[in-house]
């Protein structure tokens, strides 16, 4: 899915894990989009305007916070330490409709997602999907309802 996109310099793992973890969650939260977006296309009939409206449903930090819930105690080491920066990371903005605890799980949740694409492993980034992708089914059968 996004093993061929790849526009980085190089960095080695300790540089990766030595980024900013609000820049991590930057790049993770462009590799969320485009999983749920890709899941949405590939798997359901909606229109345009219904595929608009579930992706900005489940990028949402209150959603994203329900999904780090779910993959939290399967986080490797590596994982665990961004996790940890990015909830403690001094924010400069906050999300209208969701808690600062929501957010900052949010924060972490594409934090994870924007490692795990710097360090190429996106089998990992395919695994934390799987976890929740019963999660985003469940939702859409909500919805169809």
């Amino acid at each position: 899915m996004i093993e061929g996109i790849s526009f980085e310099k190089g960095l080695t793992h300790n540089e990766i894990l030595n980024l900013s973890p609000l820049s991590l969650a930057f790049l993770g939260d462009g590799v969320w989009t485009l999983l749920i977006r890709s899941y949405l296309c590939n798997h359901s009939t909606y229109k345009n305007t219904s595929l608009h409206k579930l992706t900005t449903k489940f990028v949402k930090a209150s959603f994203q916070a329900i999904f780090y819930d779910s993959i939290i105690n399967s986080l490797s080491q590596d994982e665990q330490d961004v996790a940890k920066r990015a909830r403690n990371a001094k924010l400069n903005t906050v999300a209208k409709h969701a808690s600062l605890q929501d957010y900052k799980k949010a924060t972490s949740l594409e934090a994870i997602l924007g490692f795990d694409y710097l360090t190429k492993n996106f089998d990992r980034i395919k695994e934390i999907f799987l976890v929740v992708k019963t999660q985003i089914d469940d939702c859409l059968k909500e919805e169809k309802r």
